[in-house]
């Protein structure tokens, strides 16, 4: 696109008590260059930036399940596969904009990088609430090498965690780390140079600290991916999801998980976990769905698209 202005709305997704969230950029499907997206997120001040491709006919918007709607992801570093809280962020956007979360809620087919599944929102207590299938997750045990190299760089032993790491992908790689308690969790400094080096190494989008869940199924997270050009993500659904498959096998298939605490941004995700149905011919393991609380402000934000003359608002 040879330069002009483009309206972009700044979602909160996944708020507590409706306070906080992780401001992630919205906008409809445009004629940009790569380059051009990563710099959406950097010039509204929003970790990730989510462009939403809706299909222009009326009878793809009736179809069964909701029209397929194509979503893309970017941060300052490039394009992502997956974001979890991008994907709450933009069915808020969508139910908002069609105003069916009022009735019987919104429901759409997402289609990102790499697969095509169901999300819907619907509005809960006066605030919109948002959820989705983040797909089938994969579990397996790290190597030596990975949790020491992982557990180096965030400044902690093996004899300080909790149980054993485990590595989990819904589309790459990540470690979840649970440690003793909230309070080892927030005194996490890890070396932003030091765990990008050990994750580029390694693969790993990054890397996901937890404590304990509570009785009622109720922790506190930490997600750090300096490799995506994110040091640490106020709200992270996709690892939310891989801990709740990871957890679903000890009895704790229902969480809820607060983030964002040390960033002045709480922060709150919740996920589910139950047994596939019987007989079901899909990815064995657990069926999981993860969303959060929206809010979805009337105003947008103009971002300026480099080279050209200003183009009319829209």
């Amino acid at each position: 696109m040879s330069g002009g202005r483009l309206p972009v709305t700044i979602v909160r997704a996944c708020l507590r008590d409706g306070a906080g969230g992780s401001p992630t950029a919205v906008l409809d499907e445009a004629p940009l260059s790569d380059e051009e997206r990563r710099r959406v997120a950097a010039a509204t001040g929003t970790s990730h930036a989510v462009f939403v491709s809706v299909p222009p006919d009326r009878g793809a918007r009736a179809a069964p399940g909701g029209p397929e709607v194509g979503l893309r992801f970017f941060t300052a570093e490039g394009e992502l596969p997956a974001c979890g809280h991008g994907t709450v962020a933009a069915l808020a956007y969508l139910a908002a904009r069609d105003g069916t979360a009022e009735t019987s809620g919104h429901r759409a087919r997402l289609r990102t990088a790499g697969r095509v599944f169901d999300g819907r929102c619907v509005r809960r207590g006066g605030r919109l609430m948002a959820d989705f299938d983040p797909g089938p997750v994969n579990l397996r045990e790290p190597a030596a090498a990975e949790s020491g190299l992982v557990l180096s760089a965030l400044g902690i032993g093996a004899d300080e965690l909790a149980s054993a790491p485990r590595a989990a992908s819904v589309g790459r790689w990540r470690l979840l780390v649970p440690v003793r308690s909230r309070g080892a969790l927030a005194a996490l400094a890890p070396d932003p140079g030091q765990l990008r080096e050990a994750c580029d190494r390694l693969g790993l989008l990054g890397c996901y600290a937890y404590s304990p869940p509570s009785p009622s199924g109720r922790l506190a997270a930490r997600m750090f991916a300096p490799s995506i050009g994110v040091p640490e993500d106020i709200a992270n659904a996709n690892s939310t999801a891989c801990l709740a498959a990871h957890l679903a096998g000890r009895g704790a298939a229902d969480l809820t998980v607060d983030m964002g605490d040390r960033l002045g941004a709480p922060a709150t995700i919740t996920a589910t976990a139950h047994p596939a149905p019987a007989g079901s011919t899909g990815p064995v393991g657990p069926v999981v769905r993860v969303g959060g609380f929206a809010e979805v402000p009337g105003s947008v934000h103009l971002f300026e698209v480099p080279g050209g003359s200003d183009a009319p608002d829209r």
